[in-house]
């Protein structure tokens, strides 16, 4: 009888301790699960979209917003203002308390209308806005080998019959062989991101260069390249209708400059419109709605602060080359700039 209680107390404690086994013991720190994302586009174009996620274990949501843009949020929720329209691909990663992790993307198509927020029309016949352009006088290009001298007589820059007319002569001044003008918003009007819309008309001669650009506002304090320079259009009057978008900064200006470029067709007998539109993520160039060159911004680079725009007719130059022998005078003429955010 001894024996048989004894064995008896085995058996149970065996079958106690067998009950406990390790498959059964709780998970301190479960995986998430379950992940659900819904994102809802308001229909009123602001570019605003209202994420939820949700995930069983979940003590975070990390958001990556297809632009970008990162933001860890603990309740899953959120609010995104897109600067700019397009298809974007977010990633949600749900992660627990223990770092384990589980994802899931979803699309999102977003609109964003854009306000208009400074503009020239050249509407008031005479010399250009005081208010709105400053002028950049003397000779050389600052380092471009340039022929002409900028002035800030309606000789080289007057608006009329609603356009603004840079006009380059042949004449001698202070030294030079040619005048010309360059009109810039420097201290009057800089910002950051948006879309810029130049309507122009090009001016017709071999070794003319006219631009429509823009200089990191910054460019007293850090010098060019530093402050990064935005070429919305460049032309030569020696390869017509070849249309140039470009990039400097430092690494890549100058010769090393990074862009590309586009014929058209009239560039010197019709008006086009050049546009960049810029954003924390890219600087795109558009000829007349087309896109032709995209470039991809990000934080390292001198394009995310506060730039202004310029206008100007060179001659000759690195870029612009030999100046025809012939040449008298031409005309860059301007219909409006305009700058949306």
């Amino acid at each position: 009888m001894r024996l048989s209680s004894l064995l008896w107390i085995l058996l149970i404690g065996v079958s106690f301790f067998g009950s406990c086994s390790k498959g059964d013991t709780p998970v301190v720190n479960p995986a998430p699960t379950n992940l659900t994302v819904t994102a809802t586009i308001n229909a009123d174009n602001s570019g605003n979209v209202n994420f939820v996620a949700s995930a069983t274990n979940a003590a975070t949501y990390e958001y990556d917003f297809g632009n970008g843009i990162f933001q860890t949020v603990p309740s899953g929720t959120v609010m995104y203002k897109y600067p700019a329209s397009g298809n974007y691909k977010v990633n949600v990663i749900a992660k627990s308390t223990a770092g384990q992790t589980i994802s899931k993307s979803v699309d999102v198509s977003v609109t964003v209308a854009q306000s208009l927020i400074w503009s020239d029309e050249f509407d008031a016949p005479g010399a250009p806005n005081p208010a709105k352009w400053n002028y950049d006088l003397g000779a050389g290009g600052w380092g471009n080998a340039e022929l002409q001298y900028y002035t800030n007589r309606t000789d080289n820059a007057i608006v009329s019959n609603g356009t603004l007319k840079i006009i380059a002569k042949k004449e001698n001044y202070s030294g030079s062989a040619y005048t010309s003008a360059r009109l810039l918003t420097k201290d009057k009007f800089s910002f950051k991101y948006g879309k810029v819309e130049v309507r122009a008309k090009l001016p017709v001669g071999v070794g003319t260069w006219p631009a429509a650009w823009m200089l990191g506002a910054n460019i007293n304090t850090v010098n060019w390249p530093n402050c990064g320079e935005i070429d919305i259009m460049e032309h030569k009057g020696s390869d017509v209708n070849k249309i140039y978008g470009t990039l400097h900064y430092p690494g890549n200006f100058g010769g090393n400059a990074v862009g590309g470029t586009k014929v058209i067709t009239g560039a010197t007998t019709e008006f086009h419109v050049y546009t960049c539109e810029w954003t924390a993520v890219s600087i795109k160039f558009y000829i007349d709605d087309v896109l032709f060159y995209s470039f991809a911004n990000n934080n390292t680079l001198p394009f995310n602060q506060n730039f202004f725009v310029l206008l100007n007719l060179a001659m000759g130059g690195n870029f612009g080359g030999p100046v025809d022998a012939g040449f008298t005078t031409t005309t860059y003429e301007v219909d409006y700039v305009r700058v949306y955010q």
